[in-house]
C-alpha cells in the first residue's frame, strides 16, 4: 500500500483525470444537447469527488491545505496538457509551457516554506 505521502498524489491524479473528462470531454460532442452534456459531466464528476475527498482527507494528515491545493493545481495542469493534446488534438505551445511553469513555480514556493 502506498504511503500517506504518495496516496493523496495518486488519488488526486486519478480524480483530475475524471474531472478533466467531465469538464472538457463533451467538447468533441457539440451536437449533443447541452442538458445531456451537463448530466453526463455531472455523473463523471461524481467519480472525481469519490477520489478527491479521500485524497484530501488522507493528504491533510501529512500536507497542509495550501500544499494540497498547490499539488492539485499542478496535477490538473499536467493532466489537462496531456488531455488537450491527446484527446482534443490541440497544440501545446511555448506560451502554455511558460504559463504552466509560473503556476508550478507558485506551488514550489508553497512547499518551500517561509522565506528568510
Amino acid at each position: 500500500m502506498p504511503s500517506a505521502h504518495l496516496t493523496p498524489i495518486l488519488l488526486l491524479a486519478c480524480s483530475n483525470f475524471f474531472m478533466t473528462i467531465a469538464w472538457y470531454g463533451h467538447l468533441k460532442f457539440k451536437a449533443a444537447p447541452l442538458w445531456a452534456a451537463v448530466l453526463v459531466s455531472w455523473l463523471i464528476a461524481f467519480v472525481e469527488y469519490c477520489l478527491a475527498v479521500p485524497a484530501n482527507r488522507i493528504g491533510h494528515t501529512v500536507y497542509s491545505g495550501a500544499e494540497l491545493k498547490a499539488m492539485q493545481e499542478v496535477i490538473t495542469l499536467i493532466v489537462f496538457a496531456i488531455f488537450s493534446v491527446a484527446y482534443l488534438g490541440e497544440r501545446f505551445t511555448l506560451n502554455h509551457a511558460i504559463g504552466f511553469a509560473f503556476i508550478a513555480l507558485g506551488a514550489f514556493f508553497v512547499f518551500r516554506g517561509p522565506l528568510g
